[in-house]
């Protein structure tokens, strides 16, 4: 078995403190040997000595201890990397190396991972406090590997404890001072501990990190509060996120902020992840109520539509793609009456004039607000997507058919999602069926090159044969060729019948 002269490889190189060869003959055996084999051979893999040959300042042999070590930890459950490698994997976190650290941060990733495991770094206290201090290095990899293991770590009551009740929050609150981006980390890891659960964020809070998060918030420093609106954005994702933010005043403080953008010459800064704040909000919440007590936010967004600046644009345009998702938000919007219809103009403005990042933006924001289920298609709210999508210009078909005949796929895609976002209407089908050349379009398969397209295009097919009312719209012979392509699937090529002559070579 090569797994045995693995083993025998492993003893000489143990023996022989630092030999080139043996190493690079060991790696290179190691590329062979299922991983199978290895794990039989656990108990008998003594790893400390390749550990302590990375200690040594030889890049080669560093390199080769770590590639070897990542393949042989793999056959080491981790409950005995954790007992039998302690010391091992403390070294490895203060190792100069970051891919040493990021061998070493891979098994903590193991450990914490497995409930059985788990316990022993929980009671290594020096092993957690360097794990901490990998949030403030400045290979990103090795931060992000150390704040999922945190992250990790405090999912379980024991784990919220140690980083929470122990010298190991005033080590983070140390890391912190590091610098600008390292307390950004330290935010990162707050705010996905702080989402698990109220208890967790209730951990949090006592800490006195969230709060220190949310008066950078509303502090005077512009790029700050940009940085954290997005941190804070990703807490209010959960319910009880939302409720601490609302009771700490933190939403009405982020209207106010809004209210006074219009003298801040800087507001370009935070304005868009203000904005989008509310639109994510709305969405979680009810569009309704938070557009009612917010109004700030509804004018700003209509505000933006008309600015000069194009990320303005952007996020207001997706803002309203993600108000009008849903009915309710779409109710909201159809309130504001004509203001509405000027802003679906210059959505559809921008979709044919912008640039291409922007087109697509406009075409999926459009997609959503005109969508409705079956079961949501009421005679008025029926009414309601027709009227929008007849206000976008004065000849909207004309108009996607347009930009879905430019050369660039994800164009092509995006006006395509528009027809299917419509194609289970009624008033719509009948455009469609009217409109010179539709349905010939819809069907032709060599219009499509790629594959995103060849599978929008089916995304459409898919619609308007699934609806109810295309048979009677559309003719009984259209329909069923929409059936036809349905069933061949979105690749079908039809074979080209070929003619035998006589004599032909």
């Amino acid at each position: 078995m090569m797994a045995a002269q693995v083993l025998a490889l492993l003893r000489e190189v143990s023996r022989l403190g630092a030999p080139l060869e043996e190493l690079r003959a060991l790696h290179s055996m190691l590329q062979a040997v299922p991983l199978s084999e290895l794990r039989e051979q656990a108990p008998e893999l003594h790893l400390s000595p390749l550990f302590s040959l990375l200690n040594e300042n030889h890049r080669e042999q560093t390199t080769l201890c770590v590639s070897i070590l990542e393949r042989l930890l793999q056959a080491v459950e981790p409950v005995q990397v954790a007992r039998n490698l302690r010391a091992d994997l403390q070294r490895g976190l203060a190792h100069p190396n970051d891919s040493v650290k990021i061998l070493t941060l891979s098994q903590v990733g193991r450990i914490v991972e497995n409930s059985d495991a788990v316990t022993e770094i929980l009671n290594n206290a020096e092993l957690l406090k360097q794990i901490v201090y990998c949030i403030g290095g400045e290979n990103l990899s090795v931060a992000k590997a150390a704040i999922k293991s945190l992250s990790r770590i405090s999912l379980t009551q024991a784990g919220l404890e140690a980083l929470f009740e122990s010298n190991l929050l005033d080590d983070l609150k140390s890391v912190m001072k590091t610098n600008d981006i390292v307390r950004y980390r330290v935010y990162e890891l707050i705010v996905e501990i702080s989402s698990v659960s109220p208890e967790s964020l209730n951990y949090c809070s006592t800490s006195g990190l969230v709060t220190q998060l949310l008066k950078e918030l509303t502090g005077e420093d512009v790029l700050v509060r940009a940085t954290c609106i997005e941190m804070v954005t990703s807490l209010a994702y959960t319910h009880h996120g939302r409720q601490y933010l609302s009771q700490e005043g933190v939403i009405d403080q982020i209207s106010n902020i809004i209210v006074g953008a219009d003298s801040d010459p800087f507001s370009s800064f935070y304005l868009p992840g203000f904005v989008k704040f509310f639109g994510n909000l709305a969405i979680m919440d009810s569009p309704q109520q938070i557009c009612e007590r917010y109004p700030v936010f509804v004018e700003k967004v209509f505000e933006m539509t008309e600015s000069q600046d194009p990320t303005m644009i952007g996020v207001a345009v997706d803002t309203v793609g993600i108000l009008g998702s849903n009915v309710e938000g779409k109710q909201v919007l159809q309130k504001t009456g004509t203001r509405f219809e000027r802003l679906l103009m210059r959505i559809a403005h921008q979709a044919k004039n912008a640039s291409a990042e922007l087109k697509i933006r406009c075409l999926d924001a459009v997609s959503s607000l005109l969508y409705l289920s079956p079961e949501q298609q009421t005679d008025d709210l029926l009414r309601m997507t027709e009227s929008w999508f007849s206000s976008l210009s004065r000849d909207p078909m004309e108009l996607f058919r347009g930009i879905s005949n430019q050369p660039f796929p994800e164009l092509h895609c995006a006006a395509l999602k528009v027809f299917t976002a419509i194609a289970n209407q009624p008033w719509a089908q009948k455009l469609m069926f009217n409109s010179p050349g539709f349905i010939e379009y819809v069907m032709d398969r060599s219009v499509e090159r790629d594959k995103a397209s060849k599978d929008a295009k089916y995304e459409l097919v898919k619609a308007l044969a699934n609806s109810k009312t295309t048979a009677e719209i559309f003719g009984n012979p259209n329909y069923l060729r929409l059936r036809t392509y349905l069933s061949e699937g979105p690749y079908y090529v039809k074979p080209v019948s070929t003619t035998a002559v006589e004599g032909a070579e």
